[in-house]
């Protein structure tokens, strides 16, 4: 399989609105409750003409995917770092927003960042790209750290994204199953953003000699799979020879497939699951019963090492002393630790400043001259080029293609192998459409 830009203009168009250069926001935020959600959470009492205003947003009380630790965990980082002087001496501010897995509030998110002067995304979720990154990039806001759900994070000039998102995730899943798995299933959102993800599973089989998947769409929002588990089951127990594998990615709802999924397995031959860190994480391999959970001995690609890695001891610092108690913030959480990576890289950018003017514009310019940013070994060192590796194939940001491997073994989430694994010869492969 040759590797193939992506075709669709929806998701790779390059886009050529100006870079603006918005410079920090100087009116009063405390105390403002704004459209969609959106509110303005200063990192200290009051706010004054030299503070620094971000946003960031995630979806909240939705009946799919939410993730409300990551805007709680953006004011808890605020708090952390004022209450240690501030980056440069100057006030860190965060605007959140609740995305509500919608468009049209997603967009309304975007233009609130617009019009409250931020200097950046950061640490953001949004299914909805189309509808946001068109407003940041007419106002030139960089979009640091977004989950990496959709295809536009890795093509917009104007987004730096800290992982390799769902294409390297299940780019190094593939590669995984592959050596392991008779016949392979994917259950998948019937959404565009879910007509992304059969491929990119593919090239990681194809590079280790396996067929291509089989593609399941399922209704998003739906509360029962009892017929997309039969379905499931039936594909992937074709061979008696080998035992097949089921892949659920269905973000918030891989739990519900997994309820129905295990209730209908019992009728089959044995299977093994699989799915992607974002799908399943420790909370929830805790909550469907631990070491009898459906989950016991799947296969979870992450981008991150796991939760009880010393790496992160940073991170759970900051939220033992700004957000003990608080139980929308756990650390195990992708959307958590993916927001204090963003974070860690915007920190370091305004640090680079000095006692330059923080705007947008120099946010940005700092990023586009190569600025390296060391995460504490959570990452590679990253660095953004405005074409990279992966260009070809139409991800042309996406500068961090590494993935761990972890386990479900006896009811934790443990590595499976050591250290990262780079799978940007695989994503070369892939035939993206």
């Amino acid at each position: 399989m040759t590797g193939s830009r992506i075709r669709s203009s929806s998701l790779s168009r390059h886009r050529s609105r100006p870079f603006g250069a918005g410079v920090m926001t100087t009116g009063a935020l405390a105390a403002m409750t704004l459209a969609a959600g959106c509110g303005a959470v200063p990192g200290s009492s009051g706010v004054d003409d030299d503070s620094i205003t971000v946003m960031t947003w995630a979806p909240e009380e939705t009946k799919a995917t939410n993730k409300p630790g990551m805007p709680a965990f953006a004011r808890a980082y605020a708090r952390w770092v004022n209450s240690e002087g501030g980056i440069n001496g100057r006030k860190l501010n965060v605007l959140t927003c609740n995305e509500r897995n919608d468009s049209v509030a997603a967009a309304r998110c975007a233009r609130t960042a617009v019009r409250e002067n931020a200097v950046a995304v950061v640490g953001s979720y949004s299914q909805h790209a189309d509808d946001f990154l068109p407003t940041l990039e007419g106002a030139g806001i960089p979009y640091i750290g977004g989950y990496g759900i959709t295809t536009d994070e890795f093509t917009s000039p104007l987004s730096y994204p800290v992982n390799g998102g769902q294409p390297a995730l299940l780019a190094g899943l593939g590669r995984a199953l592959a050596d392991s798995c008779g016949p392979v299933t994917l259950i998948r959102p019937d959404t565009i953003a879910g007509d992304q993800l059969p491929p990119l599973l593919n090239s990681g089989l194809t590079a280790g000699g396996h067929e291509p998947t089989a593609d399941q769409r399922a209704e998003e929002e739906a509360t029962e799979y009892a017929g997309q588990s039969k379905q499931a089951l039936e594909t992937s127990t074709t061979d008696p020879e080998a035992p097949g594998c089921v892949v659920p990615a269905l973000g918030d709802r891989t739990g519900t497939f997994m309820d129905s999924f295990r209730r209908a397995r019992a009728d089959y031959p044995d299977v093994r699951t699989a799915t992607v860190m974002g799908s399943v994480d420790q909370t929830t391999i805790n909550t469907s019963g631990g070491a009898s959970s459906p989950y016991e001995g799947s296969y979870v690609t992450g981008w991150y090492p796991a939760s009880s890695d010393a790496l992160w001891d940073p991170m759970k610092d900051v939220i033992k002393k700004e957000a003990f108690g608080d139980n929308r913030i756990d650390p195990a959480d992708t959307g958590v630790q993916t927001t204090w990576i963003a974070y860690t890289v915007l920190k370091q950018v305004l640090e680079s400043l000095g006692d330059e003017e923080v705007s947008s514009g120099s946010v940005t310019r700092t990023l586009n001259k190569g600025l390296k940013v060391e995460t504490g070994g959570l990452t590679p060192t990253l660095r953004w080029h405005f074409q990279d590796k992966l260009a070809a194939v139409g991800f042309p940001r996406l500068v961090n293609a590494n993935v761990t491997l972890q386990e479900v073994r006896d009811g934790r989430l443990v590595a499976g192998s050591e250290g990262f694994i780079d799978v940007t010869d695989t994503l070369r492969k892939a035939d993206v459409v």
